[in-house]
């Protein structure tokens, strides 16, 4: 994989950077920022995907570990996501009952 991603490092930066907005929408952003802020996160997170796409070419398993947190993301959302339909589940059947 490290090879491929040396052959083409724009992937990598790709790959880098929407890993790293992903993370950063669903852990960071606490609220909507106006137009010219967001521009400037973007840009700020297109600036460190540059640095981790060096760190990834040196070798290091970025892509790897980001995928890694994304998943990791992506499972508590399923989990939140169970939890809330077995508590609605749940509160309907005590409203029948009653």
């Amino acid at each position: 994989m490290t090879e491929f991603f040396r052959a083409y490092p724009w992937v990598a930066y790709l790959l880098i950077f929407l890993l790293t907005s992903y993370v950063y929408n669903k852990v960071f952003r606490q609220r909507k920022l106006p137009i010219l802020k967001t521009a400037v996160i973007y840009m700020l997170l297109a600036f460190g995907s540059v640095m981790l796409l060096f760190f990834q070419l040196a070798g290091l398993p970025i892509i790897p570990s980001l995928s890694i947190a994304v998943i990791l993301m992506l499972m508590v959302r399923i989990r939140y996501f169970v939890q809330e339909r077995e508590k609605n589940k749940e509160s309907q059947q005590t409203s029948d009952r009653s």
